[in-house]
């Protein structure tokens, strides 16, 4: 009976995910350049049909060497972020040492992994994509499927975000293996912008951040704003 219940709650996991994520409602990229890496996210929160705030940011940092963007329940998301930064800073005053990108990641994903089979009447799902700098100055990139498993990314993604669709197929055509960071700045403005002109769910704003051994910077801040004529 508890095996049974088991692979009811996991296909009943599964069916969550599929039905939901791409109704997320999100337009996230992340694109790793040869000097850094690209992170950037819309401003559109949703709940169902309508739009709930018009300045909802999605790519946040969580310190000075580590930033990660969200899609999913707004919820879960803020939590995630507020034990994420409290956890990283107490293993630095434990271990006298400062994470890496990689052991920031895996404690995401150890954290998503858990609550989303944790027993609940509203289940935990979020996808997140994870960029940071180390200490030797080297960038990576990884995204964090709401299901809790982790993938190192090489070049770029998009999670399980609304937009994705949209993105990837952009990126499909446009990405390249020597991209600049300044190059990679303009292309996630593009990925947002296309992402926009056909996603409901995803619009209002742009926000991009820069990730290299110079550290996060907030390069881009924009407003999307109609205009009828």
């Amino acid at each position: 009976m508890v095996r049974g219940s088991n692979i009811l709650m996991d296909k009943d996991i599964q069916n969550d995910i599929q039905n939901n994520m791409l109704k997320s409602n999100t337009s996230l990229v992340g694109i790793v350049c040869k000097d850094g890496v690209i992170m950037a996210g819309d401003r559109r929160a949703t709940a169902g049909t309508i739009i709930m705030n018009k300045d909802a940011r999605k790519v946040i940092p969580v310190n000075d060497y580590l930033v990660v963007s969200w899609t999913g329940g707004v919820a879960d998301a803020q939590l995630t972020h507020k034990v994420l930064a409290a956890e990283l800073r107490l293993k630095e005053l434990k271990t006298k040492s400062r994470p890496s990108v990689l052991e920031a990641a895996n404690l995401i994903t150890m954290m998503v992994y858990r609550n989303i089979r944790t027993p609940s009447m509203i289940p935990s799902i979020v996808g997140l994509l994870v960029a940071g700098v180390n200490e030797d100055g080297s960038t990576e990139l990884y995204s964090i499927e709401p299901a809790g498993s982790i993938m190192k990314v090489s070049d770029y993604d998009a999670n399980f975000s609304s937009g994705m669709p949209y993105i990837l197929g952009l990126l499909e055509r446009q990405y390249k293996k020597d991209l600049s960071v300044k190059e990679g700045v303009e292309l996630a403005k593009e990925c947002i912008k296309s992402s926009t002109q056909r996603d409901s769910g995803s619009g209002n704003g742009i926000d991009v951040f820069t990730i290299t051994k110079e550290g996060i910077k907030h390069v881009v801040s924009e407003e999307i704003i109609a205009e009828y004529k």
